[in-house]
């Protein structure tokens, strides 16, 4: 099994697969097209993407204002997700993505690359981080519901 991120923008799609151990987010590409609204040929690519490693689950970021409110671009995103759901018949979650464009900026600027060359990976690199948002969290989700578990099964002192 391995889930797909998505950063979903008004010209492009940045694109991340998780390992099947659902671990990490790799980056594989970034879908553009020509207009806004034009958007068969990028749900026919994210389609082949998902036969192509076997996704199950998607992560959509969804672009809240920083004040945590929803802004025309949110409408947009939900407008995508629900398109997705009907072509892929996939669960697609969305993801609070405020500030991982700054991140992957900082990432990119650290790493050395040349701030003409970062547009061109931005949105790859926003979609990892993404994923790897949404991996982390459903892997400390797990590891608190066995620790609980575990805790529910153990026998008490007193017994």
């Amino acid at each position: 099994m391995r889930i797909m991120g998505l950063d979903f923008g008004s010209k492009t799609v940045g694109v991340a697969i998780s390992d099947p151990l659902l671990i990490t987010a790799q980056g594989i590409e970034i879908i553009r097209r020509k207009e806004e609204n034009k958007q068969r040929q990028t749900l026919a690519r994210i389609e082949a993407l998902i036969e192509e490693y076997q996704v199950e689950e998607i992560v959509l970021g969804l672009p809240k204002n920083m004040n945590d409110t929803l802004g025309p671009r949110v409408e947009k995103t939900l407008e995508f997700k629900d398109k997705l759901e009907r072509r892929t018949g996939l669960k697609v979650h969305t993801w609070d993505e405020r500030l991982t464009t700054v991140a992957a900026d900082k990432a990119m600027m650290e790493a050395g690359i040349r701030r003409e060359n970062r547009k061109e990976y931005v949105d790859e690199i926003a979609a990892v981080l993404i994923l790897q948002g949404f991996l982390d969290m459903r892997k400390n989700t797990v590891q608190q519901d066995s620790s609980e578990a575990l805790q529910r099964e153990e026998p008490s002192e007193k017994e």
